[in-house]
Parts: structure tokens; C-alpha cells; sequence
């Protein structure tokens, strides 16, 4: 058989196939849907930026940082602002009742228990970061559930 003969059979069957059985019209929209979730875990929360702005060279509120992360389960809001030494305080609110809140940072971490809702830490150097929040609510397996989210720079 010729290479030509082999291309004219192959498109014989490729127009059988999208006859018989055709590819459902929405495929491709799900395909890529599917690819972009496969690795969401509760561990890589939704991150969003609410705000951030480098308008000036100088420390000021153009310094401060907002961050909102949600896993669909809990939702974390921090504000994020230098101090003068240099360093930065991390003010944050969480909306599901939590036991702990654990900010991890190169090898270190630093925990507090919020009150109401609300949690603080002062003296953070600037590097990257990540949250972890321990709620009070169990998973389905009976261990704490938690909210962990990407890293994100102070």
C-alpha cells in the first residue's frame, strides 16, 4: 500500500468516526476545565488579590497588601503593612470558627489563636509565606479540617 492509500483511508475512517459517533460540541471547553482543576487540593487555596498598589518608592500605604484566599469551605482576608523596623504586621480575619492560625515562613512559623474571627502577627521579615489555618470543624476521616494557603510574599 502506498502512502497515499494509507491518507485516503485514514480519512474514510476519521468521516465514519464524526459520523457515527462525533465528538460532543462543548469537548474542548471541558478538556481544558478538567486540565486546569486536576491539581486543586484544599492546599492551594483560591488566591485573589484585592488590592495592591506600587504607585510610590516610599513606605507608606502604598505598601499595604490585601489578600483574600477561599477553599469554598472558609474564607481568610489579610492586610499586610510594613513597620518601621523594616519588618511587616500580618492583621487577618478569618469567617469559620478556627482553633489556630500558623503563619509558616522558611523553617519558621509563628501561631496564634484567633479571637473572634481576627488574628495578628507582628515582627514578620519579608519573604515568602504561607497560612495555615486550623478549623474547628473535623473532616469527614474525624482529623481538623484546614485551610492552607499558596505561598504569597510579605
Amino acid at each position: 500500500m502506498s502512502a497515499e492509500t494509507d491518507a485516503e483511508l485514514f480519512r474514510a475512517l476519521r468521516r465514519t468516526w464524526e459520523d457515527v459517533d462525533p465528538a460532543p460540541a462543548d469537548l474542548v471547553d471541558r478538556m481544558v476545565a478538567a486540565v486546569a482543576t486536576a491539581d486543586l487540593s484544599r492546599e492551594y487555596a483560591l488566591l485573589t488579590l484585592v488590592s495592591q498598589t506600587d504607585l510610590a518608592a516610599v513606605r507608606g500605604d502604598a505598601d499595604a497588601l490585601t489578600l483574600q484566599f477561599s477553599d469554598g469551605t472558609a474564607s481568610v482576608l489579610m492586610h499586610v503593612v510594613p513597620v518601621e523596623s523594616g519588618l511587616r504586621r500580618v492583621d487577618g480575619w478569618v469567617d469559620a470558627p478556627a482553633v489556630s492560625i500558623e503563619l509558616e515562613q522558611d523553617g519558621r512559623s509563628w501561631t496564634t489563636a484567633p479571637e473572634h474571627g481576627r488574628f495578628a502577627f507582628d515582627g514578620i521579615p519579608v519573604g515568602m509565606t504561607r497560612l495555615r489555618v486550623i478549623l474547628a470543624a473535623a473532616t469527614d476521616a474525624g482529623t481538623p479540617a484546614e485551610l492552607r494557603t499558596p505561598r504569597f510574599e510579605v
